[in-house]
């Protein structure tokens, strides 16, 4: 389907609609509803999607009566990401860096369509809507982010869709890993104790920031400065017993080797 005609891209034409009306630039709503103008500017284009809150911020910084926060149902028709998540992907795709911690599987961002699929449990829909929000680390404009990706070593070791599958996966990491904009480090699965559970730190272009980190239900997303600070130490501090890069490589290879190949 043409980007044009997508729900989220109609729905950012409203947006641009109702801002014209109200006769206010990109700057002067990101302003109003404490947002960056980037974020504005990436939603009434259609490239990321909005938000609840975000909608009804709009609604009340446009008086729109409530229109925009009614037309985002569209969202409900299309469930290929948890509702929790659907908070932060406006931060993911327009992030100029991202930071990302995982304890038992690999980085959504890094993972391979039959990696997905097995985690997914064949949900084609989801495995689809997974794999096109890679296309954020290959794009030419803007640039694409930084990703600083740490995985616990566990993650290479524990067993998701077979043999070929982890195969596959894990020299799919390694090629990644050499990319400019791709760092993946990996902590050795003793070297630290008290982690919570993963989590991923988006900075935008403004130099704001969003976190969203898993639990038990699903996750959460925050943007509020103490739970950006915790979470900022959490990974300062789990980066210092990552092993440097090309080290990391070297433990993805010997793992690949000792359980992996067929």
């Amino acid at each position: 389907m043409n980007q044009y005609y997508l729900p989220q891209a109609i729905w950012g034409r409203e947006l641009r609609h109702y801002r014209k009306e109200a006769a206010l630039t990109q700057a002067q709503l990101a302003a109003k509803i404490f947002c960056s103008e980037s974020l504005i500017s990436s939603i009434e284009t259609g490239q990321a999607p909005a938000t609840v809150e975000f909608a009804k911020d709009a609604d009340e910084a446009l008086n729109t009566g409530g229109t925009l926060s009614r037309t985002l149902d569209w969202r409900k028709g299309a469930p290929a990401y948890p509702a929790w998540f659907v908070d932060f992907l406006p931060s993911e795709e327009t992030a100029i860096q991202l930071r990302a911690f995982e304890v038992e599987l690999i980085y959504g961002l890094l993972q391979t369509p039959d990696y997905a699929r097995a985690l997914l449990g064949g949900d084609e829909a989801a495995v689809e809507a997974r794999i096109r929000r890679q296309d954020i680390l290959t794009r030419e404009s803007p640039p694409p982010p930084a990703l600083y990706c740490v995985l616990d070593e566990s993650a290479l070791r524990r067993n998701v869709g077979g043999t070929k599958v982890m195969y596959e996966q894990l020299q799919n990491l390694i090629q990644l890993s050499e990319r400019e904009n791709i760092s993946v480090q990996i902590v050795p699965s003793q070297a630290h104790r008290g982690v919570r559970g993963p989590f991923v730190i988006a900075t935008l272009e403004d130099g704001s920031e969003a976190a969203h980190a898993g639990n038990a239900f699903g996750g959460a997303v925050s943007t509020r400065l103490e739970d950006l600070a915790t979470v900022v130490s959490s990974w300062e501090s789990i980066r210092t017993e990552a092993l440097p890069a090309d080290m990391s490589r070297d433990l993805i290879r010997r793992t690949v080797e000792e359980l992996w190949r067929t």
